[in-house]
C-alpha cells in the first residue's frame, strides 16, 4: 500500500480509501465486515462513511453503514489504527427523513453526536459537508444555474464556527468538503484564513473518474495551490468502468441493474468512451477496472481513492491497482480519448 497524509496535517492515510456507502443495503452487516478485516490486512487504514449510508437513502435504513462500523470497532480493537472519516447530510428533499434544518448549529452538532454513538467512537478523524445547501452545479449538472428564488443566507462563517467549537471538544479532528465547487472551495478558506483559530478544510470529496473528470476544471488548480487534497469518489463510475455493463448486460445485484435511476455514468457517450477505455486497457494487458483506478491513483491533487466493493473479488481487484503504474504511452492513449470524448458523465 502507498501512504500520505492530510493535508496540512501528520495524518497518515492509504492511497486507496474504502468506501461503504453499500453496507446495509446491498451487503450484510458480516460482509461489510469481512471487508474491513481485507482492506485492513491490505493496509488500507481510512475509512469513510456517512449519515446518509447506505444509499439509495432511505429512513427505514437511516445511519445504517455508521452502526456496522462501530459494531465492526467493538468487536476488532481497530479504532485507533484507522483513520475515520464521515459527513453531515446536506437539505434536499430526499433526506427530508433526517433533519429540514441545513447546517445550522444545532444540527451539526446533533448529527457529529449521532454519529459518535453509532461509531461507537469518542472522535471523528475528518468530518465533512456531504454537499452545499445553497444551489450550485452537484449532482449531475454541467453548469452553475442561478435560481432566482433562492434563500440561502451566506452562514459559512457560522458553520467554521460550529466545527471549531467541535474540534476543541475533540469530537472531530479535521474538516472537509464533498460535492463542492471552486467557489464554495475558497469561501471556505477565504474564512480560515481571515481568522486562523477558525478550522481549516483541507479535503474535498467529489467525483472523478475516466467518464467525469470536471474536477480538474477548476477545482484542481485550486486543489494543488492551496493544499486540499481530493478525496476522489466513484472512480468507477457506479461499477460501469468495470465495464460489466457494456452490450447491454444487466448483472444480478449489480448497482445499476438495481437501481436504473443510476444511469449518470450510463448514457450512449458514456458507453462509448468506456468501450474505448476497454480497448486500451485490453491492448496493455490491463482489465478496465485496473486501468481506471490506476488512472485516478496517478493524480497529483489525488489524496486517496475512495474504492467500494460488493464481492470481495471486486474488493481485491480494486485494493490491487494500487500496484500499477501506468506509463506514458497508455496515458496518452486515454487522453486522446478523452479530447474526443470529455467527461460524457458529469
Amino acid at each position: 500500500m502507498e501512504y500520505t497524509k492530510l493535508p496540512k496535517t501528520e495524518i497518515r492515510v492509504s492511497r486507496i480509501c474504502l468506501g461503504t456507502m453499500t453496507w446495509g443495503r446491498q451487503n450484510t452487516e458480516l460482509e461489510g465486515h469481512a471487508q474491513m478485516d481485507y482492506a485492513f490486512e491490505k493496509g488500507i487504514n481510512f475509512f469513510d462513511t456517512a449519515e446518509l449510508y447506505p444509499v439509495p437513502a432511505h429512513k427505514d435504513r437511516y445511519a445504517d453503514t455508521e452502526k456496522i462500523i462501530g459494531n465492526w470497532f467493538r468487536k476488532s480493537g481497530k479504532r485507533k489504527d484507522i483513520v475515520l472519516a464521515s459527513k453531515i447530510a446536506g437539505p434536499a428533499p430526499f433526506t427530508e427523513f433526517i433533519r429540514t434544518s441545513g447546517f445550522h448549529p444545532k444540527a451539526i452538532v446533533e448529527a457529529v453526536e449521532g454519529s459518535l454513538s453509532r461509531l461507537q467512537t469518542d472522535y471523528i478523524d475528518l468530518y465533512q459537508l456531504h454537499w452545499p445547501e445553497r444551489t450550485t452545479n452537484y449532482f449531475g449538472q454541467r453548469g452553475f444555474k442561478a435560481d432566482p428564488e433562492e434563500t440561502w443566507k451566506d452562514n459559512i462563517r457560522e458553520v467554521l464556527e460550529t466545527l471549531k467549537a467541535l474540534v476543541q471538544e475533540g469530537k472531530i479532528r479535521q474538516v472537509g468538503l464533498s460535492n463542492e465547487t471552486p467557489w464554495g472551495v475558497m469561501r471556505f478558506l477565504e474564512e480560515a484564513r481571515a481568522d486562523e483559530e477558525l478550522p481549516r478544510m483541507i479535503t474535498i470529496q467529489n467525483p472523478y473518474s475516466l467518464l467525469n473528470r470536471l474536477f480538474e476544471v477548476g477545482l484542481s488548480e485550486v486543489s494543488l495551490r492551496s493544499e486540499i487534497g481530493l478525496l476522489a469518489y466513484s472512480p468507477l463510475g457506479f461499477g460501469t468502468l468495470s465495464g460489466k455493463y457494456l452490450g447491454g448486460k444487466k448483472p444480478e445485484n449489480a448497482r445499476v441493474t438495481l437501481f436504473p435511476n443510476y444511469n449518470r455514468y450510463s448514457n450512449p457517450r458514456s458507453v462509448e468512451a468506456t468501450m474505448a477505455y476497454a480497448e486500451i486497457a485490453g491492448r496493455h494487458g490491463l482489465s478496465l477496472t485496473q486501468m481506471a483506478l490506476a488512472f485516478v491513483n496517478s493524480r497529483p491533487f489525488l489524496t486517496s481513492n475512495i474504492i467500494g466493493a460488493t464481492s470481495m473479488d471486486q474488493l481485491r481487484e480494486n485494493i490491487s491497482s494500487i500496484d500499477i503504474h501506468l506509463g506514458k504511452e497508455i496515458l496518452e492513449e486515454i487522453e486522446r480519448v478523452h479530447e474526443s470524448l470529455p467527461n460524457p458523465a458529469p
